[in-house]
């Protein structure tokens, strides 16, 4: 009895008896794991999360992470060696903040700032469509966040999971990372089902059938671009300035992203750079967020009000930003000649390029010859700078 009694302690049924909610736990696990295998839902983030989760929830291996309470200054090799590897990499990358830039740089060299900079006017309902985060921001206070809680939970509308991760770094309570981390994942892999939902309640057939190269027909460009490669390395160098005189707490995720893209524009003198941004250091540093991010994800932290709460103020900060860029296009119809497909404010998120690329495909729906892709990316790539600037913002005033 006594050996039965050791067998039984080695293993882990003694959590699932001690704390039964671990199985709900376990049950989220797999549900991200499906989402992301069989769906392909966000998979190279919702994978690791999901097994983050079950390797913090199930295996019994000591891989949850430590809350900040038991670590205090404890050097790093001792976080290896009494939490586990979750914890010692949680506070070597994540708690430091490094792994979100280092994402933001691997998008920068994956990104074509071409379309923003032929169209700048469409770059204006990229920030139009942070109304979400700063509408939940306020909301969020009401209801009893505190206000760093809140502006974490509110940039969770700004659709970009790095930037949400940064944000919640920074500002918010270190059990607000793993429901903040999958409520902001979550829904930019629901993009193509929020986008159109909220289509259907603001616009009518007459907006959606809005020609964008007809109008450009009708109103050509008067400034065309003769050297789009000159801008295009002059743009990465201008934002950072600009950023970096204006909103220098945006700089880690905004100079990250914008040195991405130079060495993509600069072309093949660093094309072992860009390799590297965009392939090795982006997808190990996706590898190791989403399973420390998933190992903070205990039952303990997990299942409360809280986590309900991010869930439901993560949506309406989605719609709500959603909806802000479909009225601001439709604001400006009303005092220019030119009009623009109010689906192009629609992809004012940082989801990119999925946001445009759905509001491509409802553009066709309605006519197979109304192409607004490209139109849609200069909106699309804008809102990737507005919500990093306006996290920026929010930690440089609450950090």
């Amino acid at each position: 009895m006594e050996l039965l009694d050791k067998l039984y302690k080695m293993t882990a049924l003694g959590s699932f008896v001690d704390s039964p909610e671990t199985i709900i736990m376990v049950l989220l696990s797999f549900l991200l794991l499906y989402l992301g295998i069989k769906k392909e839902y966000e998979p190279l983030l919702l994978i690791p999360i999901g097994f983050g989760i079950m390797l913090a929830n199930v295996l019994g291996g000591n891989l949850a992470v430590a809350p900040p309470e038991e670590i205090g200054h404890m050097p790093l090799l001792d976080i290896a060696k009494n939490h586990g590897i979750l914890s010692y990499l949680y506070y070597a990358l994540i708690k430091t903040g490094l792994l979100p830039p280092l994402i933001f740089m691997g998008v920068g060299a994956l990104t074509d700032f071409g379309p923003m900079l032929r169209n700048l006017r469409l770059a204006f309902f990229g920030a139009a469509a942070q109304i979400g985060i700063f509408t939940v921001l306020i909301m969020a206070i009401l209801v009893g966040f505190s206000t760093k809680n809140a502006a974490a939970l509110g940039i969770i509308g700004g659709a970009d999971g790095p930037t949400a991760i940064y944000t919640a770094i920074m500002l918010a309570d270190p059990e607000l990372l793993g429901p903040i981390a999958v409520a902001a994942y979550s829904y930019m892999a629901l993009v193509p089902v929020i986008i159109p939902f909220i289509v259907k309640l603001t616009m009518n057939k007459k907006e959606l059938m809005i020609n964008m190269k007809e109008q450009d027909k009708l109103f050509p460009s008067k400034r065309p671009i003769k050297n789009l490669r000159a801008v295009k390395i002059i743009f990465p160098l201008l934002i950072a300035l600009i950023v970096s005189i204006v909103v220098p707490s945006a700089m880690p995720l905004i100079g990250m992203l914008v040195f991405g893209n130079l060495i993509k524009e600069i072309g093949s003198n660093v094309e072992r750079l860009k390799s590297a941004a965009s392939g090795t250091i982006m997808n190990s540093a996706t590898i190791f967020l989403g399973l420390t991010v998933g190992g903070t994800m205990t039952a303990e932290t997990f299942l409360n009000w809280n986590t309900i709460m991010i869930l439901v103020g993560g949506f309406i900060a989605f719609s709500i930003s959603i909806a802000g860029g479909i009225y601001a296009v439709k604001i400006y119809n009303l005092f220019s000649k030119k009009k623009i497909n109010p689906l192009i404010g629609a992809t004012g998120l940082s989801a990119v390029p999925m946001a445009a690329r759905v509001a491509n495909n409802i553009s066709l729906k309605h006519d197979p010859q109304n192409h607004i892709l490209y139109y849609a990316m200069a909106s699309n790539i804008s809102g990737v700078i507005g919500s990093a600037v306006a996290a920026g913002v929010l930690i440089s005033i609450l950090g």
